[in-house]
């Protein structure tokens, strides 16, 4: 997992201030000679020298905790996934994991503990160790440190749903509605959920709260409309008159989005999807037909606006 551009400029404003107490007087300056031309390596992606400098840094000032995160970091982005069970590479992760504890316990600052702690718990992730009992207990920790931040929930729901922990997590996602419920994000993550867990009623009952939340938002009905369609559309176990019903609810939901943006080019295209779905679940000949023209009309207005929005972006 590597740290976008602008950390990496933190990382030089970083070494400005840390280099303080427990050096010896010889020692103090060299640290910080270290520990900045560490932080311009970084800033450069040289992982590999920056990752050495860190470790001269911590040598001389083993004090400075964000040398262990840099050094983690560093060794964290030489790491490749695809090389596992190499000793060397396995080495880096290793050593990675351990800094980034060491980052985590002695950082103070609460922003760059808990990078250090969600770099750890990448670690753990599926994509590296693919350990969830270890990550579990730090992202706990995370929560413990945050508890109004959903984004923490949601990892640890997550941790339990990929672990088949279905019922901790839906616990999980529903703390985190609690810990903030006017973040519309809680409504989609929780739908997303249900939604995986083939759960629909559930599913639009969180898009619909989301939806009480930001009622202008044009995006918030609309992705209640692609919900109602793909259920419609997909679920071959419903009736005609429940397919029926999922359509006009979601014409419901996608007219509302165009009425509040009526450039609205997503929504256009999928009130022509439901036109058609409709018109396939009825039997009048002449309202079929008509259903048809309408949403023949929308599908051109939408490939219209589709074709001048990329006129205009190249």
């Amino acid at each position: 997992m590597k740290l976008r551009s602008s950390i990496s400029g933190l990382a030089l404003a970083v070494g400005l201030g840390v280099m303080v107490a427990g050096c010896g007087q010889v020692n103090q300056v060299r640290a910080q000679k270290a520990f900045k031309d560490a932080n311009k390596l970084y800033a450069a992606s040289d992982w590999r020298a920056a990752a050495t400098k860190y470790e001269e840094a911590l040598q001389l000032n083993p004090e400075n905790a964000y040398s262990h995160f840099f050094l983690a970091n560093s060794l964290d982005n030489l790491y490749r996934p695809t090389r596992v069970g190499e000793p060397e590479n396995d080495a880096l992760l290793t050593k990675a994991i351990e800094n980034y504890r060491l980052a985590g316990e002695q950082i103070d600052d609460p922003l760059w503990k808990r990078r250090s702690l969600e770099f750890l718990v990448s670690a753990y992730g599926p994509d590296k160790l693919n350990d969830p009992t270890m990550a579990e207990p730090i992202v706990k920790q995370m929560i413990a440190l945050d508890p109004e931040d959903p984004a923490n929930y949601f990892q640890l729901a997550q941790i339990y749903e990929n672990s088949g922990e279905y019922e901790l997590a839906e616990e999980t996602f529903l703390k985190a509605k609690q810990a903030k419920p006017s973040d519309p994000a809680v409504y989609m993550q929780l739908a997303g959920y249900y939604n995986r867990q083939g759960e629909f009623d559930k599913t639009i009952d969180a898009l619909s709260q989301r939806v009480a939340i930001e009622p202008n938002n044009p995006e918030a009905h609309y992705t209640v409309s692609t919900y109602y369609w793909d259920k419609a559309y997909r679920d071959f176990r419903l009736k005609d008159a429940e397919k029926l019903d999922m359509v006009m609810k979601g014409l419901e939901s996608v007219d509302k989005a165009i009425e509040i943006k009526s450039d609205y080019m997503e929504a256009i295209a999928y009130k022509n999807l439901l036109l058609r779905l409709e018109a396939n679940l009825i039997k009048d000949p002449r309202r079929q037909q008509a259903l048809i023209r309408e949403a023949d009309e929308l599908r051109d207005k939408a490939e219209a606006m589709r074709k001048a929005k990329n006129t205009s972006a190249s």
